[in-house]
C-alpha cells in the first residue's frame, strides 16, 4: 500500500546542519528554499512564540512549492499562559489568519500543552468546546494523565487527533486511529538532541506505513533531526 505520511522537520535555521544537510557554500537565506527540495512538509513553530499575521502567512506561502503543507502551533499566550481560558476570541483569530494566509496549504493546527497541564473532565470540555471543527486540530499533551479511554474516545467523537509524541518519561504509543496520524520525535533521552536509531526508525515506518498524516522531527538542537527525517523519508519511497 501506497505510503501517505507526510515527513519534515520543526525547524530549518540550523547551524548544525552545515555540511550535514545545507551545503557549506550556501547562504542561510536559501537554507529553507534548499529544505523545499527535500521535503514537502514544515512544522511551523514560530507562531508558538509571537502571534502571526496573515502577511507573514502569505509570505511562507508564496516562498514554497504548490503541493507543500504546513502544520501551524498554536500561540503560547492561549495554550500555555491562559491555558484556553477566556480565549476564544483570540483563537478565533489565529484560525482565521491561518485559513486566509496559509490557504491551501495548511495541514493541521497544533495545540501544545504545558508538562504542567494535567488531565481534568473540565478541561477536556474546555479542548473540545473551544476547537474549531472546520480545521484539522491536533492536541500534544506532556502529561500522562491524559493517556485515557475517556479522552480518547472523546477525542474520536469530536475528530480531534490525539498527537503521538516521542518525549522523556512519556508513552511512547503511536496512535492510529485517529482522523489523521500526526507524530512528534523530540529527542529520547536528551530532550531536543537525542538521535533515532536505524531500527527504532524502521520499526515507526512499519507500523505507519499504510497510514496517511505527518511526522515531524524536533530534535533540531542537534544534527539528529535532520539526519532522522531524510532516513525516515527514504524508508518510505
Amino acid at each position: 500500500m501506497k505510503n501517505h505520511v507526510k515527513i519534515g522537520c520543526s525547524s530549518f535555521y540550523n547551524s548544525f546542519w552545515k555540511n550535514v544537510f545545507y551545503p557549506q557554500n550556501l547562504p542561510s537565506k536559501k537554507w529553507f528554499e534548499f529544505y523545499c527540495q527535500h521535503f514537502d512538509t514544515y512544522e511551523f513553530n514560530g507562531s508558538f512564540y509571537k502571534f502571526p499575521t496573515v502577511r507573514i502567512f502569505q509570505n511562507w506561502y508564496n516562498k514554497t512549492p504548490e503541493s507543500f503543507l504546513f502544520s501551524v502551533k498554536v500561540p503560547k499566550e492561549i495554550t500555555h499562559i491562559k491555558k484556553l481560558i477566556d480565549c476564544e476570541s483570540r483563537l478565533n483569530d489565529f484560525y482565521n489568519i491561518c485559513k486566509e494566509g496559509m490557504k491551501d496549504k495548511l495541514a493541521a493546527v497544533l495545540f501544545q500543552f504545558p508538562p504542567s497541564y494535567a488531565f481534568s473532565r473540565e478541561k477536556l470540555h474546555a479542548i473540545i468546546g473551544i476547537l474549531n471543527y472546520n480545521f484539522k486540530n491536533v492536541v500534544e499533551f506532556r502529561h500522562e494523565s491524559w493517556w485515557n479511554d475517556e479522552v480518547w474516545n472523546a477525542f474520536k467523537e469530536n475528530n480531534i487527533t490525539f498527537c503521538s509524541v516521542s518525549y522523556p518519561n512519556l508513552p511512547q504509543t503511536i496512535f492510529k486511529d485517529f482522523p489523521i496520524l500526526y507524530m512528534r520525535f523530540h529527542g529520547i533521552p536528551r530532550l531536543f538532541h537525542s538521535s533515532y536509531s536505524t531500527e527504532e526508525l524502521r520499526e515507526i515506518y512499519r507500523q505507519i506505513r499504510s497510514k496517511k498524516g505527518f511526522i515531524y522531527f524536533n530534535n533540531t538542537a542537534s544534527e539528529a533531526g535532520i539526519l532522522n527525517a531524510l532516513e525516515l523519508k527514504r524508508m518510505t519511497v
